[in-house]
C-alpha cells in the first residue's frame, strides 16, 4: 500500500473518530440542557409556555441572519 493511500485511510480514521467525539459531546450536552431544563421547571423558575416563546424568538431571530440557503435548513 503506498504513502499517500495510507495517510488517507489514516485520515479517514482521524475524521471517524473526531465525529464519535463530538456525538458523545452532543448527548453530553443535551442530558445537561435537559436537566438544567427540567430543574427550572420544576422549581418553577420558567414555564413551558416562556420555554417555547423563547424558542421561537430564537429561531426567528437566526432565521433573519442566516442567509437562506438551498432549503436544507431544517423547519418546525
Amino acid at each position: 500500500m503506498s504513502n499517500r493511500r495510507l495517510s488517507s485511510h489514516l485520515d479517514e480514521i482521524a475524521w471517524i473518530a473526531k465525529l464519535a467525539d463530538l456525538k458523545e459531546d452532543h448527548y453530553r450536552n443535551s442530558l445537561l440542557l435537559g436537566a438544567i431544563l427540567e430543574l427550572l421547571l420544576e422549581k418553577g423558575l420558567l414555564t413551558a409556555q416562556e420555554f417555547a416563546a423563547k424558542i421561537h424568538a430564537l429561531e426567528a431571530a437566526d432565521q433573519s441572519v442566516l442567509p437562506t440557503g438551498n432549503g436544507n435548513r431544517h423547519r418546525h
